[in-house]
Order: C-alpha cells, then sequence, then structure tokens
C-alpha cells in the first residue's frame, strides 16, 4: 500500500488536484456581466455547488494512494459537501454512508440516495449526526470527509482560479465568498501565485474569517444570516486563515439586505438562480465606493436553493448592473 496523501495547501496542491480531477468535473464557465465584470458560473457545476472539485479530489487522491478503505467513505452533512461527496464517491464507485438528522429535509436525503448513497438518520441536531459518523469510521475503518477543512477538499476547489484565468487573460481580482474556508484558501492559494487580488467576502453576521484575522487565530462566531445555509461554519479552517493573512487578500463583510438584493439582481438581469452564498459575493461588487479592479471575476459558487422566493418585477425599467446599488 502506498503513503497516504499529503496534507498540504500549497499551489504544487492545486495543479495535482486540477491534474486528478481533469475530465470528471465540468470547466467553469466565464460570462460577461458588465464593464470590466464577469461571471465565474461554478453554479453549473455537478451537484450544484463547487464542492464538487473537492470532494473527487479528495477520494481521488486517496484512491491513487491506496488508502480508500473498503468500508468507503463517509461525512455528516445534508447539505452540497454531503451530495459532492455521494456524487464523488459514485463516479468513483466507492460505498458512501451520510449521516443526517433525523429531521432532515425528506428532499436532501432522496437526492443522497440517488447518488447511492446510504443515508442514516440520527438525533435531531447535526451534532448528533456527526457523532454517529464518527462513531462508525472508528468502527468501520470508513474514511471520513469534511466538508471544507482539509487539503485536499481546499486544493480541488482552487482549480476554479486557473480555469477562470484561462477564460479570462488579464484577470487581476476574484471575489469569492467564505464559509468556512475551503473554497477561499484553496482560491486564494492558486491567486497569490500569479498575483491577482482575492476579495473574501462573509455576510455581517457570519464572519468567522474577518473574525479570525482580527483576533489573529481561529476563533469561534455566532452564525445569524440569510446565506447561514451555506456560509454558516461556526470557524474557518487553518489554512483559509493563513491564506487570508496574505498582502493580496481583502476581506469584506456585507449585510443581508445587499445578499438578498444581489441574489434577486442575478435573476432580474440575467436569469440566473443561485443560493444566497453567491450573493454574497456579488453584494461585496455592488457596494464598492470605486471598481474592485480592471478585470474582476466573481465566483457564484453554488445554486441549490429554491427559486420560489425570487419575484419577477412587473414594472419596467432599465435592468441594474454590477457596481449599483439598486436591486
Amino acid at each position: 500500500m502506498h503513503a497516504a496523501p499529503a496534507h498540504r495547501l500549497d499551489y504544487a496542491a492545486v495543479r495535482a488536484a486540477a491534474a486528478r480531477i481533469e475530465g470528471g468535473v465540468r470547466p467553469v464557465t466565464v460570462a460577461p456581466a458588465a464593464e470590466g465584470v464577469w461571471y465565474a458560473l461554478e453554479h453549473l457545476q455537478y451537484t450544484g455547488t463547487f464542492k464538487a472539485r473537492g470532494a473527487r479530489n479528495f477520494l481521488a487522491a486517496h484512491h491513487e494512494a491506496g488508502t480508500l478503505p473498503a468500508a468507503g467513505v463517509t461525512i455528516a452533512s445534508g447539505g452540497n459537501a454531503g451530495l459532492a461527496c455521494a456524487w464523488a464517491a459514485r463516479a468513483l464507485s466507492v460505498p458512501a454512508t451520510v449521516f443526517l438528522p433525523a429531521n432532515a429535509p425528506r428532499v436532501k436525503v432522496e437526492r443522497l440516495r440517488g447518488y447511492g448513497a446510504e443515508v442514516r438518520l440520527v438525533g435531531d441536531r447535526y451534532a448528533e449526526a456527526l457523532a454517529a459518523c464518527e462513531e462508525f469510521a472508528a468502527q468501520s475503518g470508513a474514511l471520513s470527509s469534511h466538508a471544507y477543512d482539509h487539503p485536499l477538499i481546499a486544493a480541488g476547489a482552487g482549480t476554479l482560479l486557473d480555469e477562470i484565468r484561462v477564460a479570462l487573460p488579464g484577470l487581476d481580482t476574484v471575489v469569492v465568498a467564505v464559509g468556512g474556508g475551503g473554497l477561499f484558501a484553496g482560491v486564494a492559494t492558486a491567486a497569490r501565485e500569479h498575483g491577482v487580488r482575492v476579495v473574501a467576502v462573509e455576510p455581517e453576521n457570519c464572519r468567522a474569517l474577518n473574525a479570525a484575522l482580527a483576533a489573529g487565530r481561529v476563533v469561534d462566531v455566532p452564525v445569524e444570516s440569510v446565506a447561514a445555509d451555506s456560509l454558516g461554519a461556526t470557524r474557518v479552517s487553518a489554512d483559509a486563515l493563513a491564506a487570508a493573512q496574505e498582502k493580496n487578500v481583502t476581506s469584506v463583510l456585507v449585510p443581508d439586505t445587499e445578499i438578498t438584493a444581489a441574489r434577486q439582481a442575478l435573476w432580474e438581469d440575467h436569469r440566473i438562480v443561485v443560493e444566497a452564498a453567491a450573493g454574497t459575493a456579488l453584494a461585496a461588487l455592488r457596494r464598492a465606493p470605486e471598481p474592485l479592479g480592471d478585470r474582476v471575476a466573481v465566483i457564484l459558487c453554488g445554486a441549490n436553493t429554491d427559486p420560489r422566493d425570487l419575484v419577477t418585477s412587473e414594472t419596467p425599467g432599465t435592468p441594474g448592473t454590477p457596481g449599483t446599488n439598486g436591486a
């Protein structure tokens, strides 16, 4: 048996991830949005979010190293990470066992089962499902996956940056929403290699990265935001904090009202349906007092959302554009 994959996040890890997942994920589409602004449409990715990249890299790296156990992989997550893990496991013919609270929405359970995962419903809270997942991993030998806090997960997500650069030569700034920091850490690591500025955006009341920067260490934060379903991590990864402390990164906070307005604007102006996390990234651009760069890419990171709250205006008028304060 080979040695387990090295746990280190650097640009070499991102390049290795790109080689592993090539042909296994959808290359990102980059579309013009306004003068000097482009959207990276990662919400079109398999499973509806960027997390497919990290999950595929995590399992592929262990497969290459011969460290994938017969019991397969396990994760406690009914959200985007769980879906990505189940999808990646199916693609590699690996058993996946996903733990959820017993009150998890039926649609999530059915989607997971649709990817071939074994779903186990435990307790009423995520913490109970997580404890059961950890016990299962210890007893069965299954490989434990994480939603964001693992270098292989972050490196897989970071492959987005080089794809954006290929589609958009001269890229100088990338805007990305931050939750636990997997996407941000990977993107920022690759961006630093190429001199690209990163704007890391969080909701005002869901600010794990911003608080860690202020404290100089990873800290726990309360979570209360319209985007908490995707960005509601109580703490960021150590890799995310290290990436944010580099000089090419700017931390920005946005209020929920502007997140909602940005998400609505994506629908009104472009007929793009995304979750609030993607609206969070755009909100920073819309409220910026001056352009964030000459060639700016905003990552629209996911689309697993209920579109019924997106209401089309019936009043004729001029569509809003990024950089304005109108919804």
